[in-house]
């Protein structure tokens, strides 16, 4: 059961990742593209130059994926520390001298919370992506860095 859970939440995130990506990082790699290629085209420019100038064009989707990667970082953290807490509070009611039985039970305690903590946490991904989006849309100057 435990492994399900985790599927799901993987599936969850990688939906969302998949989502972020066609909504927003795209446009932000084409536009970070579009931009090194001017660089390029600068027939002025020194190497030092259009290398600054490529770098620049990089920095919007590092700092996107940059503050996405945090994001999702804290989510997972938080899912964990939540299954963790399952899985103490399941410890805490065992008996000193737990048989097969005390073990299943406390078995199906774990595996009930942690189907809630995963329940919990892939709901709050619709919330989570919509300020994300909402973040990357603002621009590179409003992303909070881990």
């Amino acid at each position: 059961m435990i492994e399900q859970q985790r599927k799901r939440v993987e599936r969850a995130i990688s939906d969302m990742i998949n989502e972020m990506y066609s909504s927003n990082l795209r446009k932000m790699q084409s536009e970070m593209h579009l931009c090194a290629s001017k660089c390029c085209d600068d027939k002025r420019g020194t190497l030092e130059t259009v290398q600054n100038c490529i770098e620049g064009c990089a920095l919007p989707l590092t700092k996107a994926q940059d503050y996405l990667q945090h994001e999702l970082g804290q989510f997972q953290g938080r899912l964990q520390n939540c299954v963790m807490k399952c899985s103490e509070e399941a410890r805490q009611r065992l008996p000193p001298n737990p048989g097969e039985v005390d073990m299943n039970k406390y078995q199906y305690q774990f595996e009930n919370c942690t189907v809630a903590c995963v329940d919990t946490h892939i709901g709050l991904i619709p919330t989570m992506m919509k300020t994300i989006k909402t973040v990357l849309e603002r621009g590179p100057d409003t992303m909070r860095q881990a």
